[in-house]
C-alpha cells in the first residue's frame, strides 16, 4: 500500500470517527430548545470571541517567528501569521496535514544563503514546531494542576474519573511505549551508521536538523518575550471561553458559570485536540458537554449549546483567516 493510499484511508477513518462522535453528541439535543437559546444569545460576545481568536493567531505567529529567527532573521511576522492561518484552515478538513503545509510555507519564503540554498530547512522548521508544542503542553498541564489544586472540591472528582478512564486503556499505553522504543531505536541506529552515508546518513541529517530546531529556543534574543507571548496567548484563550459563557448568561443553566469555570472549560476543550478528527468536530463537543454534565449537572442537550457555539464560532474564524491568508498569498503578495 503506497503512502497516498494510506493517507486517504486515514482521512476517511478519522472522518468517520468524527461523524460518529457528532451523531452521539447531537442525538441528545432538543432542537427547539437549541433554537430558543440562539434567540437570547448575546452575539456581540460571540463576535468578541472570534476577534480574539484572530488576535491569538497573530500572536502565535509572532512567537513562532522568534524560534525561526536564529536560522533566518528575514522571516516576517506576516509570513508566520499566514502560515498559521492556512495551517488551521487545512486542519479543518485534513487533521494534522495543516502542520506540513505550515512548515512548507515558511520554508518556501525563507531567504537564500550564499550557497543558493534556503536558510530555513524543513527539518529545522519542524524542530521549532515541536518545541512550540512542548511549551504549550507544559503550560496546559501546569494550569490544570493549579486549577485542580485550588478548586479540588469542584473539579477533582471529574479529573480522577478522567484519569481512571485513561489508565484503564492499557493498550494505549503499550502502543505509546512501543512508539517510544521504535523512535529511540531509529535514532540509535542512525547515529551508529551516520558516517557511512546512504539512507542512514540522510536520516541522521534530518534528525540533526530537528535537533537544531529544538535548540532554537536556546538561541533566542529575548526569551522573556517568548514567555510573555505564551502567557498572553493563554489569557486570550481564557477570555474566548469566558466570552461564550457571557453570551449565554440569559440561559438559566449557564447563568451561574464564573470566570474560573470558563477557565476549566478552556482546559477541558484543549484535551479534545488529542483525537485527530477533522476540525475537532464531535470530540470537542463530547468533552465539553461531558464536563458540563459531570461537574455542573447540566444535561448534555443543553451543554451542547455552549460547546457548539464555542466550537463553530472558532471554525468560522479559522476558515475566514485561512481564506484571507490564501488570497493574500496568491493574489497580492506575489504581485
Amino acid at each position: 500500500m503506497d503512502k497516498k493510499t494510506k493517507n486517504i484511508l486515514s482521512y476517511v477513518f478519522w472522518g468517520a470517527v468524527a461523524v460518529v462522535l457528532i451523531y452521539f453528541c447531537l442525538r441528545a439535543v432538543d432542537w427547539t430548545q437549541f433554537r430558543e437559546a440562539l434567540k437570547v444569545c448575546k452575539w456581540e460576545y460571540v463576535l468578541l470571541s472570534m476577534v480574539l481568536g484572530t488576535l491569538v493567531f497573530y500572536i502565535r505567529g509572532s512567537r513562532w517567528k522568534m524560534l525561526l529567527e536564529p536560522f533566518d532573521p528575514s522571516t516576517s511576522r506576516l509570513t508566520c501569521f499566514n502560515a498559521y492561518n492556512i495551517c488551521m484552515a487545512v486542519n479543518l478538513a485534513l487533521p494534522r496535514a495543516g502542520e506540513v503545509v505550515r512548515l512548507g510555507y515558511v520554508v518556501k519564503h525563507s531567504a537564500l544563503g550564499p550557497d543558493g540554498k534556503r536558510l530555513l530547512t524543513f527539518d529545522k522548521a519542524l524542530g521549532t514546531l515541536l518545541i512550540e508544542r512542548v511549551w504549550d503542553a507544559l503550560v496546559t498541564i501546569g494550569m490544570a494542576a493549579v486549577l485542580v489544586a485550588v478548586k479540588w472540591d469542584s473539579f477533582g472528582g471529574y479529573l480522577m474519573e478522567s484519569l481512571s478512564g485513561i489508565g484503564g486503556a492499557t493498550s494505549l499505553w503499550w502502543i505509546l511505549g512501543g512508539v517510544v522504543v521504535l523512535v529511540g531505536g531509529l535514532i540509535g541506529l542512525a547515529y551508529a551508521f551516520r558516517e557511512k552515508g546512504g539512507v542512514w546518513g540522510k536520516i541522521w541529517g534530518f534528525l540533526a536538523g530537528i535537533g537544531h530546531g529544538l535548540g532554537s529556543f536556546m538561541h533566542m534574543k529575548r526569551v522573556w518575550l517568548f514567555f510573555l507571548l505564551t502567557a498572553v496567548i493563554w489569557v486570550i484563550y481564557w477570555l474566548m471561553s469566558a466570552a461564550i459563557v457571557w453570551a449565554l448568561q440569559d440561559i438559566e443553566a449557564f447563568s451561574t458559570l464564573t470566570l474560573t469555570d470558563a477557565f476549566f472549560l478552556m482546559i477541558a476543550g484543549s484535551i479534545s485536540s488529542v483525537v485527530p478528527v477533522p476540525g475537532g468536530f464531535g470530540a470537542y463537543h463530547g468533552v465539553v458537554a461531558g464536563a458540563l454534565l459531570s461537574i455542573w449537572n447540566i444535561p448534555v442537550g443543553i451543554g451542547m449549546i455552549l460547546a457548539t457555539l464555542n466550537h463553530e464560532s472558532q471554525v468560522i474564524t479559522q476558515a475566514f483567516c485561512g481564506l484571507g491568508s490564501y488570497i493574500h498569498e496568491n493574489f497580492f503578495r506575489n504581485k
